[in-house]
């Protein structure tokens, strides 16, 4: 420890963020540039160095919390860096974007306000990379043996980073014009700056690692075909089947799903597009849905200037504490304003309904969206409570509901694909939640094919995704060499520190 009393006298300060006002006038990150340093230090001398790291055990990456915040305390940022790397391939990501289950399993946490361990590993990250700590590492002698990852997501990212690491000629194939999954299209640029996905893909180039876009493998490629010209051939190709809500009127225009609104506006970003096709400004906006990706289509309605904008939780408000059935050190279910909301006007202008249940979409005169049709919702089943039915105008409608599952054309679920596309030709098998089956060691369907992240696991966090790429990494190096000296995390039996 630093300061044996730091935890006591020094107050918990967050990173700083930009006013919600400047913001929504431009689509870049929400913190202050470099606003993290400055407190790094102070903020980790905070960390009791608890002989049962408990943060440590509520991270999938198994990240050494306690040491690289006490590095940090001591301003050696190069160790600090060396210690944070070793277990997370790209915590420039998780930085900004997991949801720190490490921080509600804090033992401060359980009287007191918890290490800020997310921003301090943001500050270690951003200063590895600027300061050279973080450089390309080629594999000092190649083995021969060639592996292909079907998916750019951080799950496929990050086994090919590793498996490259290990000598094995790699090649990623991403069925969309760019490299990075849900990273490059889903994840809005005000949480994620693009260019930090570039830089981090220009490393992985530098060390050998080969990646094919516009490629859908199980269509464009047979999938079997690949596999026969690989040594090995990892699946991580995400959960994109978006859930649907059967409802009367879904079919208008102007009911969207939310993954299509928001690839729409990252292309704008991108440069694609001079304004998004499926634009928010002047509409009143509906978003169907109380998670990360619902926050991500308010966030970019309020940049797009939005009329109104209103979303629909089927969910009752949360406590503002932790529920007695949530103790800790679980992830608890509580009441946060993210800073999407913190725009909308904070919970002074809350623009979430909670337990609101959408019944239907209503059709103007000209055939289009025009309302949408909600009642507030049970405890229980969720479903609709009878006589409490309400109407709200709205021409523009996203459901953000979440995923169920691999879903693309070539996949096997939909679209074409010879011999039942990808699943078909690798001879994969969907369990029963729509995920692709796998055993202990990853594998699944024919030998020598693996199965990683949300594709296996179902919808999750980005740390779990990349955890399971580090993980199959190793299960695919052991497989290939009888052998391996690659960290495996965790395995695909492992689950969140949730109730």
């Amino acid at each position: 420890m630093a300061d044996r009393m730091a935890f006591f006298t020094t107050p918990r300060r967050p990173r700083e963020r930009r006013d919600p006002q400047e913001r929504l006038g431009d689509w870049r990150e929400v913190y202050r540039e470099g606003a993290t340093l400055p407190v790094a230090g102070d903020q980790a001398a905070r960390c009791m160095d608890c002989g049962l790291p408990f943060c440590h055990h509520a991270c999938p990456l198994g990240n050494l919390v306690p040491d690289w915040n006490t590095l940090v305390a001591h301003d050696d940022w190069r160790a600090a860096a060396a210690r944070l790397l070793a277990t997370n391939n790209f915590p420039e990501f998780t930085g900004r974007l997991c949801p720190a289950p490490c921080e509600s399993a804090c033992v401060l946490a359980i009287d007191a306000e918890a290490v800020t361990i997310k921003n301090i590993e943001l500050a270690i990250a951003d200063r590895a990379l600027e300061s050279g700590y973080d450089l390309p590492q080629p594999p000092e002698r190649l083995t021969g043996l060639r592996v292909a990852v079907v998916g750019s997501g951080p799950a496929g990212l990050a086994a090919a980073q590793q498996l490259t690491r290990a000598g094995h000629t790699t090649t990623v194939y991403e069925r969309a014009d760019r490299i990075g999954g849900l990273l490059r299209y889903g994840i809005p640029a005000f949480r994620l700056e693009k260019h930090r996905l570039d830089r981090r893909i220009d490393q992985m180039r530098a060390e050998g690692t080969v990646f094919r876009t516009g490629v859908a493998v199980g269509h464009d490629l047979p999938a079997d075909e690949l596999r026969a010209r690989s040594d090995a051939l990892v699946v991580a190709v995400g959960a994109t089947r978006c859930r649907d809500l059967p409802v009367p009127g879904r079919e208008l225009a102007g009911v969207h799903q939310a993954i299509s609104y928001l690839t729409l506006a990252n292309r704008v970003d991108e440069g694609d597009y001079p304004v998004s096709p499926v634009s928010a400004e002047g509409r009143h906006v509906v978003i169907v849905g109380g998670g990360d990706t619902a926050a991500d289509c308010l966030g970019t309605a309020l940049r797009q200037r939005a009329a109104t904008v209103t979303q629909f939780d089927i969910n009752p408000r949360p406590p503002g504490r932790r529920a007695s059935g949530q103790p800790w050190p679980v992830h608890p279910k509580v009441y946060r304003v993210t800073t999407s909301h913190e725009e909308a006007g904070g919970p002074a202008a809350e623009p979430r309904v909670f337990a609101a249940a959408t019944v239907g979409f209503e059709a103007g005169p000209d055939g289009r969206l025009a309302a949408v049709r909600f009642a507030e919702a049970r405890r229980g089943d969720r479903s609709p409570r009878p006589g409490t039915e309400r109407t709200l105008p709205a021409d523009l409608a996203l459901l953000a509901l979440g995923f169920a599952g691999p879903g693309f054309p070539g996949a096997g679920f939909s679209g074409p694909g010879r011999d039942g596309g990808l699943v078909g030709q690798l001879g994969l098998a969907v369990g029963p939640r729509g995920t692709l089956v796998r055993d202990e060691e990853f594998a699944g369907g024919a030998d020598g094919v693996f199965v990683a992240g949300d594709a296996g696991r179902g919808q999750s966090l980005i740390v779990w995704a990349i955890a399971e790429g580090r993980a199959v990494a190793a299960a695919v190096d052991r497989h290939l060499r009888g052998r391996t000296e690659l960290p495996a995390p965790v395995s695909p039996s492992d689950g969140p520190l949730t109730v």
